[in-house]
């Protein structure tokens, strides 16, 4: 099969734009409403994950969970270096873009630019402890200066309309979380903003990597529901450690406003964002399939490629679409191993779901 045979661009088909802020129609963004309704389920922002190819695929498994981007720093957007990674689909919406930085003025310029690109929300980062970020007064190391990150969000409201949320740790090397969590929040809050994600565990920032920080200090989950108990008027999300919808329930059932999913929705997308639609916002209509999803993410695959993109950059991450099925290492292999060769096009997707449905023994509904 050649490139662009049965998956060519048609009007109705899905759409693929590199978009500049100008170029963004604002009536297309969600109201502030849905924003907290898509909230309820999220994907983590993830460095070298959850880019714009990345977000496409997601949303093809999950029409109303909330994405986020990769961090971007302030700083950096502003001169001018990284504007290109605010670039996104229409689809993608409902989308947030997540700022890192540390200075009032920038991170307000930076959140014009977000706001003007059309995302529907703007998050500030207050939870990474990679030395990279901290040297930069970046992150987690920010929850030691709860009185700057009110300055910074407070000119990052005055910067726009859309709504600015916060993501944080709940606290910092050997801080007693639940004496100095409560003071932050009440601190932030006091600018007005009032939707928070917690990331359930404290950053060390000396001596533990930003991967043994995702797992070595420990989970305090019930501290995560005493602070929404403590701030009702708060919208408060969990995040760490909660790798299904089954773990996501129970939180939203004792009253937490959302769950944030990060690596295990990533690695297995199917499994978290698949019945997404249906277990957490109550949509039966939006059902779609692995293999659906597979055929919707051609014409977005053959567009990147004709702009001279290549594959790879796509299929990295698709590999785990069928984690946990027969024929998930055949599928992996086919795309690890041949998505970087030359000349190689959509049909590679093909091949490798031909292997995937070989195992299966049945040809999968789409």
């Amino acid at each position: 099969m050649r490139r662009g045979e049965d998956w060519h661009m048609g009007a109705d088909t899905l759409s693929v734009f590199c978009l500049q802020p100008h170029e963004f129609d604002p009536v297309t963004q969600p109201e502030p409403s849905n924003i907290r309704k898509a909230a309820r389920l999220s994907v983590a922002p993830m460095m070298d994950w959850t880019d714009r190819h990345c977000r496409y695929f997601h949303r093809l498994l999950s029409k109303e969970t909330l994405l986020y981007t990769e961090m971007v720093t302030a700083p950096a957007l502003v001169r001018g270096g990284a504007v290109h990674l605010l670039a996104y689909s229409p689809e993608e919406h409902p989308i947030a873009l997540q700022l890192g930085g540390s200075d009032p003025a920038e991170l307000a310029q930076a959140t014009k630019l977000g706001a003007a690109a059309g995302y529907d929300e703007i998050n500030l980062n207050v939870g990474c402890p990679s030395d990279r970020v901290q040297s930069g007064t970046f992150g987690a190391i920010l929850m030691k200066q709860p009185q700057l990150v009110a300055d910074c969000v407070k000119a990052m409201q005055d910067a726009t309309d859309v709504e600015v949320t916060v993501k944080c740790r709940l606290g910092v090397d050997d801080q007693v979380a639940s004496e100095t969590l409560p003071r932050f929040l009440e601190t932030v809050a006091a600018t007005g903003i009032s939707r928070f994600t917690l990331h359930a565990r404290n950053a060390w920032l000396k001596g533990l990597s930003p991967k043994e920080n995702r797992d070595i200090p420990p989970l305090d989950y019930d501290l995560v529901h005493r602070m929404k108990a403590e701030f009702p008027e708060l919208h408060i999300s969990i995040n760490g450690g909660i790798a299904t919808l089954a773990e996501a329930l129970p939180h939203l059932e004792r009253g937490l406003d959302g769950v944030m999913i990060g690596r295990a929705a990533y690695h297995d997308p199917a499994s978290v964002l698949l019945d997404a639609d249906r277990l957490i916002y109550g949509n039966e209509a939006s059902a779609t399939t692995a293999v659906g999803a597979v055929h919707a993410m051609l014409p977005y695959i053959e567009s990147h490629l004709t702009s001279g993109g290549k594959l790879n950059q796509i299929t990295r991450h698709m590999l785990g679409l069928f984690t946990g099925k027969p024929g998930a290492r055949a599928w992996r292999r086919v795309l690890s191993e041949n998505a970087s060769k030359p000349g190689v096009g959509p049909e590679l997707l093909l091949e490798a779901l031909a292997h995937v449905q070989a195992h299966s023994g049945t040809q999968a509904a789409e």
